[in-house]
């Protein structure tokens, strides 16, 4: 593809420097935009800031490992992962597709088996799991990318923002409360302390909301939180 940003873009998450550096040439000699970090912290940090199509994840991190990475990520998007491994065993394949992983590679593996293995995963995707393209009035925001327009031109949203309205889209028209907020963000890599929810909140109304005082898409419950409510 000649213009990049129509590339799909690949999170790599391993501890192996060489193993990660070798990945990321191969992607991108393939037809892929490729991040990397070394272990889940570094991954969160990547995924706050930038929209992934998928992440090739190793389970055997330092600190916190694949599959519970895997989980926690589960609670609060729908990015494929596809994990790495050099366990084999079927108990370990399981465990790894019960936490929400999309497939599963054992290494040591041909980076060819990975390159097919991560464009049918892709492919699946695309057909069945799409992230939705809400619609706000004059304001279009795409899930999955957390970018929002209005009339095609991009809207600044800060990194708190983006959390948010990700999380409050990818839930739309579900009431959730302050707490579920700051853990589902959290969650995404992005930290959030409860007592600034409202204020985050209200910043968003003035970019989205054609009135912020009585906001008519993203709804106040009182007493329990908040719910999006697109067109």
């Amino acid at each position: 593809m000649n213009d990049p940003t129509l590339q799909p873009h690949i999170l790599v998450v391993d501890d192996d420097t060489r193993l990660r550096d070798l990945l990321r040439q191969y992607l991108a000699k393939n037809g892929y935009r490729v991040t990397t970090a070394g272990n889940a912290a570094e991954a969160r940090e990547r995924m706050a800031s930038l929209a992934f199509d998928l992440v090739v994840l190793d389970v055997t991190m330092p600190g916190e490992d694949g599959i519970s990475f895997t989980r926690t990520l589960r609670g609060t998007m729908q990015t494929p992962i596809l994990l790495l491994t050099a366990r084999g065993e079927a108990d370990d394949r399981i465990a790894g597709l019960e936490a929400g992983a999309d497939d599963y590679l054992a290494k040591p593996f041909e980076p060819r088996e990975l390159l097919l293995r991560a464009a049918a995963v892709l492919r699946r995707v695309q057909k069945t799991d799409a992230a939705p393209v809400l619609q706000l009035g004059e304001h279009t925001f795409d899930v999955g990318r957390g970018e929002l327009t209005r009339g095609g031109e991009p809207v600044h949203l800060t990194t708190a923002e983006t959390a948010l309205l990700k999380l409050l889209g990818g839930n739309e028209r579900s009431l959730l409360s302050r707490t579920a907020i700051v853990q589902g963000v959290a969650a995404g890599g992005t930290s959030v302390a409860e007592r600034s929810v409202d204020v985050h909140i209200a910043r968003l109304r003035r970019k989205i909301e054609p009135d912020p005082r009585n906001p008519r898409y993203l709804k106040t419950v009182w007493g329990e939180g908040y719910v999006l409510w697109p067109d």
